[in-house]
């Protein structure tokens, strides 16, 4: 660990966690956010024109996840956190200058892209910085915080949103979203990095990755790096696209031989996945439990549950295995309960169960970044968000086709069972590795 010299690593932490905390704050301070489905129908776009133009939006970030965290590791993270919200400023500006279905599908590629770019490389960032300051063990406070933050910036939206359309229309909330996301890029720039280019072994057939050796280096502790692969030679961003190659081969090498790596590579997807395709479908789930007058409230309700999640993720991550298994199983019967109660009260539980799997999730982030060694974290932490869109795919695909059979409210039961199942499975691989 270098020595840091004046000023202290808390004040530099301390900065770097404000711009942190700001950023995502204007990341989802977004005018749009409420009144983009509004402006969709406006123009006549029909409900399978809407629903085509969700999918453009996932694949594209589906497609791009893996190599912007390449680029991430390749080049530098706070350059692609600084260029992410100008591809977002640029599809919020031609919405609302030519609006047509061609010009929304256009604004979702770059809004895919916006998010690829940001997904492995902001949590690499972060994680590295606090590591360099000897204070790794504060990334989950600071990631659970962000998260909150972000939310705070999304509602504010929603608040402000209201009279700037009232007054300017759709015209109005386009500037505003493209203003924040400028700010947002100014801020992303002005986040702090100390690390060069990933480096990469090459040899006379050009970069490739090593072995790291008989004991699966590649699953040491955070601040590890250094013993897991022999790194010699020039800079991947030197070495081109090859060297990019490189990297996503450490990164897949860790992924394979790091078994701490390999187990967070699988929750966590698992985890984020389900709750967060659900959460686009809580309005649909109160409408059926309240009148129209009460579904904004209920969907507060359960955004505040998720807030206070964010918040509780130093008190998840000092949970034992089997408390943390038995929090998301309870939280599974919780979801479950709340939403076939079919009442606005059961929105409680429900609200209590998005508390709890944010926060596990938040957690199961923490043990992904405290697990990688090497040199590829934000194309490792890629890989993870990768897997978490495919479960959401399958999460809105599957609620579709439930759907035709089913209300919202059997639908969320149903949804609610892989975490059930989740625990079981994390008490019994806990149970596993004691009685090795």
């Amino acid at each position: 660990m270098p020595v840091i010299s004046s000023p202290a690593p808390t004040a530099r932490a301390r900065r770097l966690t404000t711009t942190f905390y700001l950023y995502a704050f204007l990341d989802d301070f977004v005018l749009l956010y409420p009144v983009y489905a509004l402006l969709f129908t406006d123009t006549g776009l029909s409900v399978a024109q809407i629903s085509s133009l969700f999918v453009i939006w996932s694949l594209t970030g589906i497609v791009l996840e893996i190599p912007s965290g390449v680029w991430a590791d390749a080049v530098s993270r706070r350059l692609l956190l600084g260029a992410a919200p100008l591809l977002g400023a640029v599809g919020f500006g031609l919405w609302v200058a030519a609006p047509s279905y061609w010009v929304f599908a256009l604004g979702f590629v770059l809004w895919g892209a916006r998010g690829a770019l940001q997904s492995g490389a902001s949590e690499a960032l972060l994680y590295d910085e606090l590591d360099r300051l000897g204070l790794a063990d504060r990334y989950g406070r600071v990631i659970g915080r962000a998260s909150t933050v972000s939310l705070l910036g999304a509602l504010l939206a929603i608040a402000v949103a209201t009279p700037v359309f009232a007054v300017g229309g759709y015209p109005a909330v386009g500037v505003a979203s493209v203003l924040a996301s400028l700010l947002c890029a100014a801020v992303g720039l002005a986040l702090p990095e100390h690390r060069a280019p990933a480096p990469t072994a090459v040899g006379p057939a050009g970069p490739e990755t090593v072995d790291p050796g008989p004991g699966g280096g590649l699953g040491g502790s955070a601040g590890a790096s250094g013993d897991l692969v022999r790194l010699t030679s020039a800079p991947v961003a030197e070495a081109g696209a090859p060297g990019q190659l490189a990297i996503l081969r450490l990164a897949l090498a860790e992924a394979r031989n790091s078994p701490p790596v390999r187990r967070a590579l699988l929750l966590l997807p698992a985890m984020v996945g389900i709750w967060g395709g659900l959460e686009e479908y809580v309005p649909l789930l109160a409408g059926e439990a309240a009148p129209a007058a009460g579904v904004p409230l209920l969907v507060l309700l359960v955004w505040a549950g998720v807030m206070l999640g964010g918040l509780l993720t130093p008190l998840g991550q000092r949970l034992t295995a089997r408390r943390f298994a038995g929090t998301v199983g309870a939280a599974s019967i919780a979801l479950a309960v709340g939403a076939l109660t079919g009442r606005p009260a059961g929105f409680v539980l429900v609200a209590a169960a998005f508390c709890a799997l944010q926060m596990a999730s938040l957690v199961a982030d923490v043990r992904l970044q405290e697990s990688i060694g090497g040199p590829a974290r934000a194309t490792v932490t890629s890989l993870a968000g990768l897997g978490t869109e495919l479960v959401t795919i399958g999460v809105y695909g599957g609620y579709a086709l439930a759907s035709t059979v089913a209300g919202h409210d059997v639908v969320f039961g149903l949804l609610a069972l892989p975490y059930l199942a989740l625990a079981v499975g994390l008490r019994r691989a806990e149970a596993g590795r004691h009685r090795r």
